[in-house]
């Protein structure tokens, strides 16, 4: 199957998130499967064009227009693909030879261009996709420039859409409608919702099918809380609206394998556990103790949980256990977390930056992983943190609520501790239960972090399911 992937970050290329994750392992994975044709469409940002690690080839060039814009549109291809997996980046140094990816004035008009250049470039290289397969709001103009301008080019070609977070939308002003989509009136309502141009809204409704990334998520953003005004139109979707649960890549998130770490483990051998929590309090200024150390690695806004974090951390520091948070983010959350690290040295490790390898170090330091997340489409740390060993505690919902059933401690079933409304008491009282099994049943954690590591988080059974949605679309 011809399959083309469009989106607007994936690693090792450029990742500011989650996103960057799925879109490295989920086209690898598709394209493990016999008979399957892989290509991945990228913008070609500044980072990505001025590695110098990173070697591409131009394979053509040419201009699009939006409204009275005409642009140059370069289409490169990684000279890293294989015949099967093939990534492209597109060409544009006006709208992509900037600092970061995100957060310009004009991304509504740089990820408008992105959906018509990337229709134009499979048009001008001969690609005809059975499926193209539109990741969140960044491509979400791709179904709808399909069958507004390029549908008697990819007569057989179907759309899937997925949502990896529903709180971005891409939109913009009514007037975006004519002063840079350039479409015919006719889809003026289908680009419109709420008195603005809603990106998101479009590809609902013209691709396909709909997908977000795990199964509980797809029945919560049938319901006005989780799905930030648009719960009425996905709800019309019905049946067509799929949940597929994200995997990792368990290549890349292998303690077995991992580099990052002071010494290799696994679920069969996992001595070289403590040997990583004892480098991690030896490089973090904690105290070398037996104390559990609880994690996060994640970003400091509200809806990651920060806030009930925030009114319990007093409490929760007066236990015996360490803390550990990475990550960067709203700076309130992190003058605040700041503050409190200063009150307890040696106790709590407040590390205000993104950086993979100390995320590495310091799942495979940690004893528990928290996230207690107001909402969560999948997530991937709790995988991450299951596979390297942390066992973690979390708010079930979204995704959270699918990977992490509640553990039982009479029958030894489920993964880790949940806890089911959203604030701060809750919260610490899945984290004393936690606590109390780590430290008065030792034999029976040894059991839960085993069973956790040897559980199968990979893109196999996710691919298998997305082949499947495919194959129902031809």
């Amino acid at each position: 199957m011809r399959i083309a992937m469009i989106a607007s970050e994936a690693a090792p290329f450029i990742k500011t998130g989650g996103l960057g994750d799925v879109l490295q392992a989920l086209p690898q994975e598709l394209a493990r499967i016999k008979g399957n044709e892989i290509s991945l469409f990228l913008p070609y940002y500044k980072k990505i064009k001025y590695n110098p690690e990173l070697e591409t080839e131009l394979v053509t060039s040419f201009t699009v227009n939006l409204t009275w814009r005409q642009q140059y549109v370069g289409l490169f291809r990684w000279k890293g693909g294989k015949n099967n997996l093939q990534v492209y980046f597109l060409d544009n140094e006006f709208y992509f030879c900037r600092d970061g990816i995100y957060g310009f004035y004009d991304d509504g008009e740089r990820f408008a261009y992105f959906a018509k250049a990337v229709l134009a470039a499979m048009d001008r290289i001969e690609l005809r996709p059975e499926i193209l397969h539109c990741h969140d709001w960044q491509s979400a103009l791709v179904p709808v420039y399909l069958d507004a301008e390029f549908r008697h080019r990819f007569p057989n070609t179907r759309t899937v859409f997925t949502i990896h977070n529903i709180e971005y939308q891409g939109k913009a002003g009514p007037e975006f409608f004519n002063e840079v989509l350039g479409l015919e009136d006719c889809w003026r309502g289908v680009c419109t919702y709420d008195g603005c141009i809603n990106f998101m809204k479009a590809a609902i409704v013209k691709a396909d099918a709909v997908t977000t990334v795990s199964e509980n998520y797809a029945r919560e953003l049938r319901y006005p809380y989780y799905a930030h005004g648009l719960s009425g139109i996905l709800a019309e979707r019905g049946r067509r609206l799929t949940g597929i649960t994200n995997g990792i890549d368990t290549q890349v998130y292998n303690p077995a394998r991992d580099k990052a770490l002071a010494q290799n483990y696994s679920a069969a051998d996992p001595a070289g556990k403590l040997v990583c929590k004892r480098a991690l309090q030896r490089e973090l200024g904690l105290e070398e103790s037996d104390a559990p150390i609880l994690a996060m690695v994640t970003r400091l806004v509200s809806h990651k949980g920060i806030d009930i974090l925030c009114y319990i951390l007093r409490r929760l520091l007066e236990r015996d256990l360490q803390l550990v948070i990475v990550g960067t983010g709203e700076a309130r959350y992190e003058h605040a977390l700041c503050a409190v690290a200063e009150e307890y040295p040696g106790k709590f490790s407040m590390n205000l930056r993104f950086d993979p390898a100390l995320a590495s170090r310091v799942y495979a330091g940690a004893d528990l992983y928290l996230m207690p997340s107001k909402s969560e489409p999948c997530g991937l740390s709790q995988l991450i943190a299951m596979h390297y060993g942390a066992v973690p505690v979390v708010n079930a919902t979204g995704g959270l609520k699918d990977t992490v059933p509640p553990y039982n401690p009479e029958t030894g079933e489920g993964r880790g501790y949940t806890f089911q409304s959203y604030n701060g008491d809750d919260f610490l009282g899945a984290v004393d239960r936690a606590l109390d099994d780590y430290v008065n049943h030792p034999e029976a954690w040894k059991k839960l972090v085993r069973g956790d590591m040897e559980e199968d988080f990979s893109w196999q059974l996710p691919a298998q399911k997305y082949m499947e949605l495919y194959s129902t679309l031809l």
